[in-house]
């Protein structure tokens, strides 16, 4: 038994010594770790990193979000932009509406609700 010990102790301190670097190759090794930790900081923490684009995600969808509601408010007021140009309906409803104006020969009939009659 002693010699099956003395061959594995052996292979061991064999294994040992070719796993051993010599100084230039520890410094290479060395240099590349600094390198790789670095890289895996700056892929997990601060400015590009996967927490950054995740951010800048949630806020580009928010931005489409608004510029979709504020394309469609655009489109409404160009119609009624256009209305206004081409003719006069829109004009008339808007005076009507909003200044209280009537036509020639119309007759203007206001109906005030009494109070405490909710229908």
């Amino acid at each position: 038994m002693s010699g099956t010990r003395a061959s594995k102790v052996s292979t061991l301190e064999g294994k040992r010594a070719a796993l051993k670097l010599s100084p230039a190759r520890q410094v290479v090794f060395a240099v590349l770790a600094l390198v790789f930790l670095g890289l895996q900081a700056r892929l997990w923490f601060g400015e590009g990193s996967l927490r950054h684009v995740a951010s800048l995600k949630k806020e580009v969808a928010v931005l489409k979000q608004s510029n979709a509601k504020l394309n469609e408010r655009n489109r409404l007021m160009a119609a009624d932009v256009k209305d206004l140009k081409q003719g006069t309906e829109a004009v008339e409803e808007i005076a009507r509406k909003d200044l209280g104006m009537i036509r020639n020969g119309e007759t203007f009939f206001l109906i005030l609700e009494q109070p405490g009659s909710a229908e």
